[in-house]
């Protein structure tokens, strides 16, 4: 079992920065895979970012490279996803999911978190 916990949302105005946590606990192992996705109302839940466990690999949504970083604390079990230059469009409740291949597609994760919301103000 993996547990995840979000936190750092907010309400932002565009151009702004937040930096989302992921506390993750339990039985990790080197070849988890850590992703963002985020989901707005209406909407399905779409891949952001992902970052190998163990470390060196990263990977993004076109849509957010340049603007969004993922990355592993290293003395901590905390995935971060920084958001720079943040657009109305990027509104949406974010979660952080873990398992055990990186995969775009929500349904290879088997363990979530509860979400926090993100909402980017014009």
């Amino acid at each position: 079992q993996v547990q995840l916990v979000e936190s750092g949302g907010g309400l932002v105005q565009a151009g702004s920065s937040l930096r989302l946590s992921c506390a993750v606990s339990g039985r990790t192992f080197s070849n988890l895979v850590v992703a963002w996705f985020h989901q707005a109302p209406g909407k399905e839940r779409d891949f952001v970012a992902a970052i190998l466990w163990s470390g060196g690999m990263l990977y993004y949504r076109d849509s957010v490279k340049g603007r969004f970083t993922v990355s592993r604390g290293n003395a901590e079990n905390t995935v971060y996803l920084q958001m720079n230059s943040l657009k109305p469009e990027d509104t949406a409740a974010y979660y952080c999911a873990a398992g055990g291949r990186l995969s775009n597609t929500a349904g290879s994760y088997e363990y979530w978190g509860q979400g926090t919301q993100v909402t980017v103000s014009s």
